[in-house]
Order: structure tokens, then C-alpha cells, then sequence
């Protein structure tokens, strides 16, 4: 997963965090050792004298003395470890100081993300997802198809095996879907389980409903000029790698609504997005409630998958 601009900075800043708290720290321990270890101080500026000395010599071609100088110096060491032993202080108490000392505060170990930024990273993901509390709730093993019978069955099973798939091949198999059918059959949790497992592999997902997301992009959106200005306020929207709505039919549609939807829709397909929609509506309602242009992109670029039946909301309520 690539990390959005803002989710970048955000991640620079603790960083940048961690390094300004722990060169602070350092420095007061060497205040400390230097106001209150005698001696101390006299070797650390004799270490970098002959330090200056050997690259001055070396610059001058001079290779002869190397082996002396290396080995007084390793001598001075040595002392200033001994002052600090004798002081009651660790041997390591002025090394340099990391949060994370496998990969010294950089988040990257050999090109590869570390564990600290990892653990940063999901925490992130979790917090931007919009409801960090109930995606941290649920996981797939909250499903069930004990509530479903006959077609309905099957239709669970299908949606069901889509949306494993989905999740197993996020990063090689591009693919958008909606999930529509009856009120209570599963739809929300469907895709917030979806949302669930992709932030636990790292990729950035936002969770909105419709109506919170249409209220987003309305905010300010008749204060921009032109369409680069929406796109630079809500990139988190275009970029994120999943973008789940929730609940498409409750908003109140107007044109506002349809050119909203639209312009997010198309652009996170131009940029290869996966979207994932979840609706009360019918492949049909969905015809006679909006637009061409966003029947046609849902119908061309969506995957349809049906959940029908009991209100499984009720039913779980009553049997628990």
C-alpha cells in the first residue's frame, strides 16, 4: 500500500517526532554526564581532536600513524567508559537514542517497511476509516448463513465467496462491487468485513455512508473553481485504495447527487480504486433512480452480488 499525501505527512510527523524527543534526551544526558562526570568531557574533546587529526592525515595521503591513532583513540574510549561505569551509568547511556532501534527511527529496514511503521500505519488506517470502533468489531467470522434458506442460501454463499475473493486478490485483480438486497440481510457487515481485512493487510480504507459522504463533498464544494480544486480537497476520496458507501438509495438525489457520485465513481476508476457500494436498491431501481452515466459505470465496471431474506439484524438481536 502507498501511503495518500496527507496519510504521508501524518506518518512523517511522528517520525520527525520521535527523532526531535529523542535527540532532546540525548543532549541532556550529555549535559548531565558532562556537568557531573569529571574528566568526561576532556576525553570526548580529545577523541574528536585526534578524529580531525587522522582525516587531516589522511586527506595528505599520510597512512603511517593510522594504526597508533586508531588504537589511542580506542584507548579514550574505553576511559569514557570507565568514568561512566564508575558513575553508576549504563555503558550505552549516551548512544544515540531510537523509539525503534531496528530500524533507528526511519521505518524502513533494507527497503522494506519495519514493524514499528507497520503498527503505525494500521492504527492510521483504522482511525481515517471513519468508524474505527465498529471495524475493529467485526471480521468474517462474524458470518453466518444459519439465517438463510433455499435461494436465499445460495445467494449468501455466492456474495459470500465473491467477497473472500475479493479481499485474496485486492492487489492483483482490480474489481468494484455492489451489494444490494433486502433491508437487515447483511450488506454493511458484508463490506465492512471486506474493509476490515484489507486494513489488517495495510491498504487505506474509507467507510462512508451516503448521505455523509454526499454532506463531505457538498461542504465546500461551491466554493471551487474548477474540478482540480475538489480533487486536491477530497484526495483522500479519489486515492484511498478502498472507498466503501454505504447504503446508496437513503440520500436525497438531486443534481448535486448525481454529479457528485458520478465524478467519484469515475475518477476512482480512472485511477484504478476499488469501490465498493452496498444498497437497498435493485439493479433496476438503480436504472430509474440515477443517471445513465451511473447505471452505465456500475452496470460496465461493478460486480452485482445479492443478499436477500430475514432482517438478520432482528433475528441475531433475539437470539444472543
Amino acid at each position: 500500500m502507498s501511503f495518500t499525501n496527507a496519510q504521508y505527512d501524518s506518518v512523517k510527523r511522528i517520525y520527525d517526532g520521535h527523532r526531535i524527543e529523542n535527540q532532546a534526551e540525548h543532549d541532556r544526558r550529555v549535559a548531565y554526564v558532562e556537568s557531573n562526570v569529571d574528566g568526561y568531557r576532556e576525553l570526548s574533546d580529545a577523541i574528536v581532536s585526534l578524529s580531525m587529526e587522522s582525516a587531516k592525515r589522511r586527506l595528505n595521503g599520510e597512512t603511517v600513524f593510522e594504526d597508533d591513532l586508531g588504537k589511542t583513540i580506542a584507548d579514550l574510549i574505553s576511559q569514557k567508559k570507565a568514568l561512566l561505569a564508575a558513575a553508576g551509568l549504563p555503558e550505552d547511556y549516551l548512544d544515540p537514542i531510537y523509539t525503534c532501534k531496528d530500524c533507528k527511527d526511519t521505518g524502513y529496514i533494507n527497503g522494506e517497511r519495519c514493524h514499528c511503521l507497520k503498527k503505525i500505519a494500521t492504527s492510521m488506517l483504522y482511525t481515517n476509516s471513519n468508524i474505527e470502533e465498529y471495524l475493529r468489531s467485526v471480521d468474517f467470522s462474524m458470518m453466518s448463513d444459519e439465517y438463510y434458506t433455499g435461494n436465499e442460501l445460495t445467494a449468501y454463499h455466492d456474495t459470500y465467496d465473491k467477497a473472500i475473493s475479493f479481499v485474496e486478490n485486492f492487489d492483483s485483480d482490480f474489481k468494484n462491487l455492489v451489494i444490494y438486497g433486502t433491508v437487515g440481510s447483511g450488506k454493511s457487515l458484508i463490506s465492512a468485513c471486506i474493509a476490515k481485512a484489507l486494513i489488517e493487510k495495510g491498504y487505506s480504507v474509507l467507510y462512508f455512508s451516503v448521505s455523509t459522504l454526499i454532506d463531505l463533498l457538498s461542504k465546500y464544494s461551491f466554493d471551487y473553481k474548477s474540478k482540480q480544486d475538489l480533487y486536491s480537497a477530497y484526495a483522500d476520496i479519489f486515492e484511498c485504495d478502498l472507498l466503501v458507501i454505504d447504503d446508496l438509495g437513503t440520500e436525497t438525489v438531486n443534481n448535486f447527487t448525481m454529479s457528485s457520485l458520478f465524478t467519484v465513481i469515475n475518477e476512482r476508476h480512472i485511477n484504478k480504486k476499488s469501490t465498493i457500494i452496498s444498497t437497498n436498491l435493485s439493479p433496476q431501481a438503480l436504472d430509474e433512480t440515477y443517471t445513465q452515466r451511473i447505471y452505465s459505470r456500475l452496470v460496465g465496471d461493478y460486480t452485482f452480488c445479492k443478499l436477500y431474506g430475514p432482517d438478520i439484524r432482528f433475528k441475531t438481536k433475539f437470539h444472543q
